[in-house]
């Protein structure tokens, strides 16, 4: 069989090696977004399913977008998903090795996966999200009690608030991962995220609440849950001057970015589709491009493809790009959500802190709401961030002074009744402390030239092809991370096949035309002659065969 060298990074390979000695069914491995997730997850799956014939792969995610993405990252590892299963298409090809779901399509489905996943590798991605709904866990249980092994993933530590996630363990409502990797572990270990740096902009609000009470409040002020909530809402609304303000600090920093990063974008995570689309007006008035991404718009998953490999500099979203979305030139966010829950924003950050090969210190700053909640997760982080920086300047005997305390001068949403809820007016105080300058000393990152794996650090491995069900082994390269991971292959089996079933479609409409038959009767007659029961369960090579019929067919009725 054919194997390929790759490049693990020392995370990756631990987390493997532990993997590959557990006894268990079940592993969750919990590492920080940005550190290489997925790369670890295929390499299991591709080590499980080399020389062992008939296995499937079953990769489950959050969303649509990250269907495909998963397909596409597979793919690199001679890996075939299809990110397009539906429950109603029957058997797979047996030259595909498996399919990429949704949770929400395991809810609708569950029957037909447990027939495809029996024995098979299961990845859940983001695991966390199997709580979402109480029959989501049930769903899951019966889809995939019968898998060979199953692999949980989530970017950050998650609890059981209500819905016991499956097939993960628990001590005290807390879960408990088989391997953990945390954004502090990441930062120390260099070249695997950037450093975040907050930037939090106080206000002064008022607004009316639900009750009629006319409001006034800063950030600072000690206000009741539904009152915190109220004004966050209001230093968010496009009616005031807060949400301006913040947007043109953001904007002016990523151009001064751009200056010596071209490529780099920024990140407005919006409340809702109209908030969305207002925040990219008050860009479009600052003299800049903002791309929308909702998840109402069926072409938003194509929107966020064209902006990742463009230079645009803005991109607005609601929760289609706060988790799971790889876009490594996202260098400025603003937090414009009224979602507080940490492990909301420990996803949407992750979202800023993916690491680009070849860019000199990479540092990245989301513009936060002074609102406590927020800060009180952004500190956390910074934390994190100010241990690891602190401990590489000492490594380094670097004998320059510690950061401030904080990225400032100061050093699950419950639905509100907001039906009588208006906005009077919403004014930022102050600008950041970072705000005078791109590359002012808030602290050495020491990552100046460092590309993360050109040294002794990464792993070599060495990856056999699995082959697909039907014998198949495809001869598709696997590069690692230090090899350009982040280059895709011009043309994937998911593509291929795609372009194959149109090209038959359009073929048979033609021959239907001139002919004189039916569609029915000329796809009957083309799959007879071609050996294929149906276009869904048909491989690359009987899709090939039956466009050759189709082919030769219409040669002769011209």
């Amino acid at each position: 069989m054919m194997a390929t060298r790759i490049r693990l990074r020392p995370w990756q390979h631990q987390a493997l090696e532990k993997f590959n000695a557990s006894e268990r069914d079940d592993f969750l491995a919990v590492a920080t977004p940005g550190a290489g997730k997925t790369t670890f997850a295929l390499t299991a799956a591709s080590q499980y399913l080399a020389g062992t014939r008939g296995r499937r792969l079953v990769v489950v995610a959050p969303t649509q977008h990250l269907k495909t993405q998963w397909s596409d990252a597979a793919a690199r590892f001679g890996l075939h998903l299809d990110p397009a299963w539906s429950a109603r298409e029957g058997t797979l090809p047996g030259d595909v090795h498996g399919i990429v779901t949704t949770y929400q399509q395991v809810a609708t489905s569950s029957v037909e996966l447990s027939r495809l996943a029996a024995g098979a590798f299961v990845i859940f991605d983001e695991v966390h999200h199997a709580g979402d709904d109480r029959a989501w866990g049930t769903a899951i249980m019966a889809a995939f009690a019968n898998a060979g092994r199953r692999l949980s993933l989530s970017g950050t530590p998650f609890r059981s608030d209500v819905t016991p996630i499956p097939f993960v363990t628990y001590h005290l409502d807390e879960a408990q991962p088989d391997f953990e990797y945390g954004y502090g572990d990441a930062l120390a270990d260099r070249g695997v995220v950037r450093p975040l740096f907050f930037p939090r902009i106080g206000g002064f609000m008022e607004w009316v609440a639900p009750d009629g009470a006319q409001v006034a409040a800063t950030f600072e002020d000690d206000l009741t849950r539904d009152l915190a909530n109220q004004r966050l809402r209001t230093a968010l609304s496009l009616e005031g001057e807060w949400m301006s303000t913040v947007l043109a600090q953001a904007n002016e920093r990523l151009q001064t970015l751009r200056q010596v990063h071209p490529e780099a974008g920024g990140l407005v995570i919006a409340m809702d589709q109209t908030h969305a689309t207002g925040i990219a007006e008050l860009l479009r008035k600052l003299g800049t491009r903002a791309v929308v991404a909702v998840s109402d718009d069926p072409g938003a998953s194509d929107r966020i493809a064209r902006f990742s490999e463009s230079s645009e500099p803005w991109i607005v979203a609601v929760r289609m790009v706060s988790e799971g979305v790889d876009i490594p030139r996202l260098r400025i966010g603003v937090y414009a959500t009224n979602t507080s829950t940490e492990l909301f924003f420990r996803q949407a950050m992750g979202r800023l802190v993916r690491w680009t090969r070849g860019v000199p210190r990479q540092r990245a700053w989301c513009f936060l709401p002074d609102d406590p909640r927020l800060r009180s997760h952004a500190d956390s982080l910074a934390t994190q961030r100010r241990h690891s920086l602190a401990k590489r300047r000492r490594d380094d005997d670097d004998e320059r002074g510690d950061e401030p305390a904080f990225d400032s001068p100061d050093g699950a949403d419950e639905a509100d009744q907001m039906s009588l809820f208006a906005v009077i007016g919403a004014v930022a105080q102050h600008e950041p402390a970072e705000s005078e300058g791109v590359f002012a000393d808030d602290g050495d990152d020491g990552d100046d030239d460092d590309d993360g794996l050109d040294d002794d650090r990464g792993v070599d491995l060495e990856l056999v092809a699995p082959p697909t069900p039907d014998g198949r082994v495809r001869a598709q390269p696997v590069p690692g991370e230090a090899q350009g991971a982040d280059a895709k292959p011009q043309l994937t089996a998911r593509q291929r096949r795609s372009e194959l079933r149109d090209r038959n479609a359009s073929l048979a409409r033609d021959l239907a035309r001139r002919a004189n038959m039916t569609h029915a009767q000329v796809n009957r007659e083309l799959n007879r002659l071609s050996g294929v029961t149906r276009i869904s369960e048909a491989t690359e090579a009987q899709l090939q065969r039956r466009l050759d019929e189709a082919n030769r067919w219409s040669r002769r009725v011209r």
